[in-house]
């Protein structure tokens, strides 16, 4: 079995392709999943944005944030109220949703609802978790682990592929650098795509600061539009951004994320690289 190359999710209109010859699609949303109103609140907003820019969007949210520096993070509402929340988004705007799984018993029950399984990079190299979401047939966005290099990503791909499932994004979201550091290496976007998957580019996960505030990790947002330029120049099929309304009083990963009123500059910024880099 191969990779697909051309990867598309969701339905009708709202239907996305992730290719890394095609247009740039976007993967957006908040961190974790607050609550019902402030998801539709930012659905809305990315909805409307991307419509008017032509773009494909997958909204984004976790129901858990499984991995946080301390027992006292918050975690986010939970799978049962976040399924929920979910396919009344898709109801209401079309779009495909993914978010974060962490078990193996999570998979199926997650994909009656989600589009997009998405893979912690902590947990990249978790073959049980792995083959059981390749099973579900949904689309899988695995993430880069911190600590592999890129080249290594053909050993996840291949356990995907060989568990019956060619429908996979691979995602590069930094590389630990020394304490509370990341960097991205720009050789890894073009090493995964040779692979033959599509790659996605996560702009904020990409600045953060792993543990960076003691009990929590931080970031530095201000680099997001660097990376996220530097990436879609050398191309990808889409990126990913988490945005928030007020960053700095999020639950998670809030120095990291970007401002939502700065989204709109962002992504028009990156489309003309994006244009540039396929012409």
């Amino acid at each position: 079995m191969s990779t697909n190359s051309e990867i598309t999710v969701g339905e009708g209109a709202s239907k996305v392709l992730f290719s890394n010859n095609a247009k740039l699609s976007l993967i957006a949303g908040p961190c974790q999943m607050e609550s019902r109103d402030h998801a539709f609140m930012i659905a809305g907003v990315l909805k409307e944005l991307c419509d008017k820019l032509g773009i494909g969007l997958v909204y984004k949210s976790s129901f858990d944030k499984a991995n946080r520096t301390s027992l006292s993070g918050k975690r986010g509402i939970g799978l049962e109220m976040a399924l929920e929340v979910f396919a009344d988004l898709k109801k209401e705007y079309g779009f495909p949703v993914l978010t974060d799984i962490h078990t193996e018993e999570q998979c199926a029950i997650v994909a009656k609802t989600v589009d997009i399984l998405q893979i912690p990079a902590f947990l990249s190299r978790q073959t049980d978790l792995l083959v059981a979401a390749a099973k579900t047939g949904r689309v899988i966005n695995v993430k880069k682990g911190q600590f592999l290099a890129p080249w290594d990503m053909k050993n996840v791909l291949a356990k995907l592929n060989d568990s019956g499932n060619p429908n996979i994004l691979l995602c590069e979201r930094g590389a630990s650098f020394g304490y509370n550091t990341l960097v991205s290496d720009m050789r890894s976007l073009p090493i995964m795509a040779a692979m033959g998957a599509p790659v996605i580019f996560d702009a904020t996960h990409s600045v953060q600061q792993p543990g960076g505030q003691g009990g929590s990790t931080g970031g530095d947002r201000r680099f997001v539009e660097t990376l996220a330029r530097a990436a879609v120049a050398v191309g990808v099929a889409g990126v990913f951004v988490e945005t928030h309304e007020d960053p700095d009083n999020a639950p998670s990963d809030g120095p990291n994320m970007v401002y939502l009123k700065d989204m709109p500059r962002l992504i028009e910024k990156l489309l003309a690289f994006d244009a540039i880099a396929k012409a």
